[in-house]
């Protein structure tokens, strides 16, 4: 009998993506899930006060907690991941902070992922990383003031993304807190970007678990659900665990079949 020592949550905006994102919330607590996690639920930066009115009423309808969610990231579909080092969309990045305070101070939700972004040709690299360390000091300190930590992840599968490891994304950390002082900042530990990447996910929790602040799942290869692939997620659930973290484990896959079915690994009280 496989233990679970840490609580889950479910992405949806990964799973469940057969229904509208307004009726997920309520299907994934139909299959068992009471806490979730999104990406950026709305088209821009800038959603008016009634989406975002609406976004905020079908969780709290459906009676789940929201524990993650994605600062806008750009054009995710056409491929963007992420405004972080992206010159010239200071504003919208700063845009979308701002709406995700309003959310996570409704909702309780004090994890927000600010995916780095990709390099850009004809820019210089060094430039995209000093914008990088301005923006994340910058959501820090909008986020402090309701308790929020911004998360920083390494993403596979995107040649342009710069953070592929662990210590990638602890570099840049490092590197706001000494230029900016800020220190709510964290690893999002996504198990298969970095099992991936190559990554040794043993190391992984040895050298950075007090760094981590988040932690997604999915079986690799394929990112489908536990049992689908080679990693033996639940060992590592463990070990995160027995090393101190304490924060949800999001299911951040694509189903082979009917979101869910897939979740049938999923503990129930």
């Amino acid at each position: 009998m496989t233990e679970h020592p840490l609580p889950y949550a479910v992405n949806l905006s990964i799973l469940f993506t057969e229904l509208p994102l307004l009726d997920r919330p309520a299907a994934a607590r139909a299959a068992g899930a009471d806490a979730v996690e999104f990406w950026w639920p709305f088209a821009t930066a800038t959603p008016d006060d009634a989406e975002v009115e609406e976004f905020v009423r079908a969780v709290e309808q459906a009676g789940v907690r929201l524990v993650g969610l994605n600062l806008f990231a750009g054009d995710m579909p056409g491929g963007d991941r992420g405004l972080v080092s992206w010159p010239g969309r200071e504003q919208e990045f700063a845009d979308s902070v701002a709406v995700a305070a309003r959310i996570g101070d409704r909702l309780g939700c004090r994890a927000f992922n600010a995916l780095y972004g990709n390099r850009i040709d004809g820019v210089d690299p060094a430039a995209q990383d000093d914008l990088a360390v301005r923006n994340l000091a910058f959501a820090a300190r909008a986020l402090a003031g309701i308790g929020g930590t911004v998360l920083l992840e390494p993403v596979s599968g995107i040649a342009a993304y710069p953070l592929k490891s662990a210590a990638d994304v602890v570099g840049v950390l490092d590197r706001v807190r000494a230029a900016q002082g800020a220190a709510n900042l964290g690893l999002l530990a996504d198990l298969y970007h970095l099992a991936t990447n190559g990554d040794d996910l043993d190391k992984v929790v040895e050298r950075y678990a007090d760094r981590i602040a988040h932690v997604q799942i999915a079986d690799a290869p394929g990112r489908h659900e536990p049992g689908t692939g080679a990693l033996d997620l639940f060992g590592y659930v463990g070990k995160l665990a027995a090393a101190g973290y304490r924060g949800h484990v999001a299911a951040e896959y694509v189903p082979t079949g009917a979101s869910a079915d897939s979740l049938a690994w999923l503990p129930t009280a």
